[in-house]
């Protein structure tokens, strides 16, 4: 497995060992001891699944704490750009975002800590992303940041994504109070 450091700190990108034969592939996408061993938290509590059409971008959730959420993220099918935004604010990055490519074909996994928001854009059809959490969803605790928030400038590369009521009316940046 190999690990790679992003720009901001405690956000990770994982690339399994992958095992390719005639039958297909094999590859080990958890294993507390080693995650344990490169320091991640690996207190997973719940698995969800989403499935999207090409276009459809979620985001950017967070949780507050003590239900801040940890998680580990990957593409089972299709593909997505994948934006973590760092809110922890005694972060040197505190602000920045980093953006990958998540997809069935490359199997790249994203480490984004508790203290991130998170969202992700589709970039095909029915395509599924699964991610393990390191707490259980609160209502209460949820937030959300605009997906095209001015500050943030995130590049999605994408004019008209289909986003939900919910995450149109998110916060903008400016406004956002960290409570990380």
């Amino acid at each position: 497995m190999e690990i790679i450091k992003t720009l901001i700190p405690d956000l990770l990108i994982i690339k399994p060992q992958v095992y390719y034969d005639e039958r297909g592939y094999f590859f080990e996408a958890f294993s507390s001891p080693l995650y344990n061993e490169l320091g991640l938290e690996t207190g997973f509590v719940q698995d969800n699944e989403s499935k999207s059409k090409k276009g459809v971008l979620r985001g950017l959730h967070f949780q507050n704490p003590p239900y801040a959420q940890g998680k580990l993220v990957r593409v089972v099918h299709g593909s997505v750009l994948d934006v973590a935004v760092d809110l922890r604010k005694k972060s040197p990055a505190f602000g920045q975002w980093h953006a990958v490519k998540l997809s069935d074909e490359n199997k790249v996994m994203y480490w984004i800590p508790a203290g991130f928001a998170h969202g992700f854009l589709t970039l095909e059809d029915d395509t599924i992303l699964l991610y393990k959490c390191t707490s259980l969803y609160n209502n209460e605790a949820e937030g959300c940041i605009r997906w095209d928030d001015p500050d943030l400038a995130i590049n999605w590369k994408i004019e008209n994504p289909l986003v939900s009521d919910k995450d149109r009316k998110g916060s903008l940046f400016k406004d956002y109070v960290s409570l990380f």
